[in-house]
């Protein structure tokens, strides 16, 4: 499982189109059809984007992540005076745990847990899929919703096809190519960045300087049966599987499978 390291510092303006609020509306229109939940622990929840919103609206919020770097990015954004003038002065919580999502562990249940952004796409061995989900159902309160979503198959196909992919700004820039492995549904994504710095003057250089760093993720693609067999055996119930921020079953061409389980009251 891969953590964000130097990718952490330019995770959020690389990722400002992700559909943060499609998200924020599709766990919204759960919690209102099977109750409102009060506590929610984000399971990977990378720099806060929808952790803090959360937490905003009045949730006490869990933010749980491996990564120190992407929570260390967090917990400055949640430290900032928000866009009223002034300190935090939300009537929600956040808290910000190091924490693998196989075995995740609070002190007491929690109503809610969300895995968004194809978090679990990030575990590459069955096993810790399994593991997840009997840690997720141990961590939920009897009644609670588990809401994820995961790439589809279809999906690591076609970043496969369509890479490279090229970012280019003035003050930051990447190369992403992908390599896929169809025999084990598996992407590994390198990306190599050059992020400039800031100049001093008098060192003789014309010029803009920029750091070089690189990363490799790997993301792996399951069935979506498989996965809801291993949901049923955790001990879920499956409420809904839908597509693509939508309410309408997969198909095959679907990019984004979302799952909504319930742990039986």
């Amino acid at each position: 499982m891969r953590t964000y390291r130097q990718f952490a510092a330019v995770y959020d303006r690389l990722m400002e189109e992700m559909p943060y609020s499609d998200w924020m509306s599709f766990a919204r229109r759960c919690w209102d059809n099977y109750g409102m939940p009060k506590t929610v622990v984000d399971l990977g929840c990378g720099t806060g984007n929808m952790a803090i919103p959360l937490a905003r609206s009045g949730f006490s919020v869990f933010g749980i992540d491996i990564s120190s770097e992407m929570l260390s990015v967090a917990l400055n954004k949640w430290d900032e005076p928000t866009s009223r003038g002034g300190y935090r002065d939300d009537p929600g919580t956040v808290r910000w745990l190091q924490q693998d999502m196989r075995d995740w562990d609070l002190p007491q249940p929690v109503d809610s847990v969300i895995s968004f952004c194809d978090c679990l796409n990030y575990l590459t061995d069955p096993q810790d899929i399994q593991a997840t989900f009997r840690q997720t159902y141990a961590g939920l309160a009897p009644g609670g919703l588990f809401l994820f979503d995961v790439h589809s198959p279809r999906q690591l196909e076609r970043y496969a096809d369509e890479q490279p992919f090229v970012y280019d700004e003035k003050d930051v820039a990447y190369l992403w190519t992908c390599e896929y492995d169809p025999s084990r549904k598996e992407i590994e994504h390198s990306l190599t960045f050059f992020i400039q710095e800031e100049s001093s003057s008098g060192n003789g250089v014309v010029g803009p300087l920029y750091s070089r760093f690189e990363e490799s993720h790997v993301q792996r693609a399951y069935d979506p049966e498989w996965i809801a067999e291993q949901l049923s055996d955790a001990g879920f119930e499956i409420l809904h599987r839908v597509a693509d921020f939508t309410w309408e079953k997969p198909s095959e061409e679907s990019e984004r499978l979302f799952y909504v389980a319930r742990k039986p009251k």
